[in-house]
C-alpha cells in the first residue's frame, strides 16, 4: 500500500493527474489473454508431463498398499485360524498324553501282577522241590540207618556165632541193641 501511495505522490508531484490505477487498454487485455493461454498450456503440459505420472505412481502405490492391507488382513485371519487349530491340537495332545500315561500305568500294573504271580509260582515250585529233596534225604537217611542196622546185626550175629550163644542170649542182645538205637528210628 505504501508503494501505491508513493506512486500516487510521484504522479501528483509531476503535475499529471492520476485518475485510475490500472489502465485497461488493448495491450493489457492482449497480455492478460496471452498470459492466461500460456498458463493454461503450461498447466496441461505440466499435467501431462509431471502430474499424470505422479498420479499414476500414487495410484499404483495406493493399490499396492490396499493389496498389502488386504493380504495382511487375510494373513491375520489365517493366523487366527491356525492359532485356534494349534490350541485345539495342544488340548488334544494333552488328552492323548494322559491316555498314553494311563495305558502305560495299566500295562505296568498288569506286568507287576504277572511278575508277582510268576514269583509266587516259582517260590511254590522251589518249596515243593525242597520238600521233595528233604523227603528224599530223609528216605536216604533211613536207608543208611537200615544199612547200618543190618551191618550191626551182622556183626552181632558174627559175635553170637563166635560165642556160640544160645537163643536166649541172642534175643537179649537184639533187645539191648534195639533199645540203644531206639524205637523212634524205626518208626520215622
Amino acid at each position: 500500500m505504501g508503494a501505491i501511495l508513493a506512486a500516487g505522490n510521484f504522479l501528483a508531484a509531476s503535475g499529471e493527474e492520476y485518475t485510475r490505477i490500472l489502465g485497461l487498454d488493448l495491450q493489457l487485455i492482449h497480455d492478460a489473454l496471452l498470459l492466461g493461454v500460456n498458463i493454461f498450456i503450461l498447466f496441461f503440459a505440466l499435467s501431462y508431463l509431471l502430474f499424470n505420472p505422479v498420479r499414476n505412481m500414487l495410484e499404483k502405490r495406493s493399490e499396492k498398499i490396499r493389496t498389502d492391507l488386504d493380504t495382511a488382513a487375510e494373513d491375520k485371519r489365517t493366523a487366527a485360524g491356525l492359532k485356534t487349530e494349534y490350541e485345539a491340537r495342544i488340548k488334544d495332545i494333552d488328552k492323548e498324553a494322559e491316555a498314553i500315561l494311563a495305558e502305560a500305568r495299566r500295562k505296568a500294573l498288569k506286568r507287576e501282577e504277572e511278575i508277582l504271580e510268576n514269583a509266587k509260582a516259582e517260590s511254590a515250585r522251589i518249596i515243593e522241590r525242597a520238600g521233595r529233596e528233604a523227603e528224599l534225604e530223609k528216605k536216604k537217611a533211613l536207608d543208611d540207618m537200615k544199612q547200618e542196622m543190618i551191618t550191626i546185626a551182622s556183626m552181632m550175629a558174627g559175635k553170637a556165632v563166635e560165642a556160640s550163644m544160645d537163643v536166649k542170649i541172642q534175643d537179649e542182645l537184639i533187645e539191648r541193641t534195639l533199645k540203644e538205637i531206639g524205637d523212634d528210628t524205626w518208626q520215622s
